[in-house]
């Protein structure tokens, strides 16, 4: 376990703001030499001066007056049409090159409380669609660290937003920015995670889905990805996995398996496919995506990706393919559907982009683990020379020479035949020069050496 790190100190905007003047007023400095001595002082001091306002003295900042005009809808003294402008102008500040430190000053000024206080007087108001989407995309970029996340949690925010997402199931622009929100809000928290799930998000995202096909919904990929990503640190033992089986349960694989069938035109396939591979945590789930075609639609795409010469789609079927391998049953699934001969062939086409080839070389292993018969066919299919011909080329590309490694290990272990082809075609002197020249190599290229037979294997 790392050593925790040390929480940094806090300032206070008033603190902050009597330093400034302490130093025109006390020491006679002119404003702008004042407010930068102040900044100075107290970062050499490990103050973390996020969220505070930087400006010169009498100086306006255009986040708080943004915050201010929030507060005015309160009291009912700005029109909808206003209030639009107040969140757009939001949106430019918090998603533009100082977007994370207007973001910080809006979240410690009481940005998110007001953003959830607008959408709580506005949700059944005639006209407020397009406040709503204004409003849910600076509330998107405002939930930015966990503290924010937080106070999300502790004004409601879950609920809020499940509610307008009930409201509006036939609109694409406020679903778009409300999964956007909960894909922000979820990231690195574990316990607004759990508020989405236990207000059934997982089923509204499966109804949605039915509803909106082709296109889909982008940001609800996103959603779902980030509800079952185990990224809060704070937590030792996440949920995330028993989330995937109720997103399974009530059919989310289903709907993402229907989604690749419209193959390389669809703009949702790159989405569906990292969002597919998430689900997939356990052999059941991986099973019951081959039950109903995944594994057919995805070898599909692999092909497709390779004639049409479009590499993300390439990487990210060939790591879904990887993900559902990792189950006995698909293996031999996979091999039967002439899997090897379509990963050699998309090598081929590939054989200038080692991240392609990497994804590549990562599921022939996978498919060779305890499987000599398997091992044998990727040997016969040009796995082999893969693997050469890539170490030989592309000598820097560490993780690619790290994934060789790897495969060659699984390629070799329970198949001495294996062994005697590629040490005769010079297997060696490649996986030696990964071992020398990469650390992340060193332990792979080492049981690599030893599963070839080679006694010097530590060497």
């Amino acid at each position: 376990m790392g050593v925790p790190k040390t929480t940094a100190r806090a300032v206070s905007q008033e603190a902050f703001n009597d330093l400034v003047f302490e130093n025109i007023n006390d020491l006679e400095m002119d404003p702008t030499e004042a407010l930068q001595d102040a900044i100075q002082t107290l970062t050499l001091q490990g103050v973390d001066l996020s969220g505070i306002v930087t400006s010169l003295p009498g100086e306006s900042n255009p986040v708080i007056e943004c915050l201010e005009k929030l507060k005015q809808f309160e009291n009912e003294d700005i029109t909808l049409d206003e209030i639009v402008e107040v969140f757009d102008k939001l949106v430019e500040l918090c998603g533009g090159e100082d977007g994370n430190g207007n973001a910080a000053i809006a979240t410690k000024n009481g940005g998110v409380e007001l953003v959830c206080g607008v959408f709580e007087k506005i949700r059944s108001s005639d006209g407020s669609r397009v406040v709503l989407v204004s409003g849910l995309n600076a509330l998107a970029l405002l939930l930015h660290d966990v503290q924010s996340t937080g106070t999300f949690q502790n004004s409601n925010g879950p609920r809020i937003i499940i509610g307008i997402i009930n409201d509006n199931k036939q609109n694409i622009d406020v679903l778009n920015s409300s999964f956007r929100v909960v894909a922000s809000a979820a990231t690195g928290d574990e316990i607004v995670k759990d508020s989405f799930m236990e207000l059934k998000v997982d089923e509204l995202i499966v109804e949605i889905m039915s509803v909106h096909k082709n296109p889909g919904i982008q940001s609800l990929y996103d959603a779902i990805r980030v509800l079952l990503t185990p990224d809060d640190n704070r937590v030792l033992a996440s949920q995330v996995y028993g989330y995937a089986r109720k997103f399974a349960k009530i059919g989310i694989t289903d709907a993402l398996v229907d989604s690749l069938h419209t193959g390389l035109s669809s703009p949702d396939l790159v989405s569906a496919c990292i969002t597919l591979k998430a689900t997939a945590v356990n052999d059941e789930i991986c099973k019951s995506i081959a039950e109903k075609g995944g594994i057919d639609v995805v070898l599909k795409c692999i092909d497709d990706s390779g004639e049409q010469g479009n590499t993300d789609v390439a990487k990210v079927c060939c790591s879904l393919l990887s993900k559902l391998a990792g189950s006995d049953a698909n293996k031999s699934a996979i091999v039967g559907k002439g899997g090897m001969d379509k990963l050699i062939k998309l090598s081929a086409r590939y054989a200038d982009d080692p991240t392609v080839l990497q994804e590549i070389m990562s599921i022939i292993s996978v498919l060779s683990l305890r499987s000599p018969e398997n091992a044998a066919r990727a040997i016969e299919a040009g796995a082999g020379d893969l693997a050469i011909q890539a170490m030989q080329k592309f000598p820097a590309a560490h993780q690619m020479q790290r994934n060789s490694c790897l495969m060659i290990r699984n390629l070799v272990a329970r198949n001495p035949e294996n062994r005697t082809i590629l040490l005769n075609n010079g297997i060696e002197k490649h996986i030696r020069k990964a071992k020398q020249t990469h650390a992340n190599c060193k332990e792979a290229a080492t049981d690599a050496l030893r599963d070839l037979g080679l006694d010097s294997y530590n060497l």
